[in-house]
């Protein structure tokens, strides 16, 4: 797995739910977020967050579903993606959200 050196902050996240099946041959890179984000340290940035895994075995591909506080959603395809390009999606979509990391860059 790339090392991803981003600070992962959820926030402005309501709920990411990682939906993948274990015996598809495409889903390294779904289930190495999926680690990251329900790591203790990630998902003590917002302990009202949900972070669930919806593991199915239905040959489906991987996806990560996720919820921002305003409504908005972000859907990511895991078949094409790695983890690294995953996270820096979320990152970048968070930071945006983020008025404080606005204020800081400037």
């Amino acid at each position: 797995m790339a090392t991803f050196r981003g600070k992962i902050l959820l926030k402005n996240i309501k709920k990411i739910v990682v939906q993948f099946c274990p015996f598809e041959p495409n889903v390294r890179s779904t289930r190495e977020f999926l680690a990251v984000v329900g790591s203790e340290k990630v998902r003590s940035t917002n302990l009202s967050c949900v972070v669930s895994a919806d593991v199915r075995h239905d040959g489906s591909d991987p996806q990560v579903d996720v919820t921002f506080t305003d409504g908005e959603k972000l859907l990511m395809k895991g078949k094409k993606l790695t983890s690294f390009e995953m996270l820096s999606a979320l990152q970048s979509r968070c930071e945006a959200k983020d008025p404080h990391s606005k204020e800081a860059k400037k």
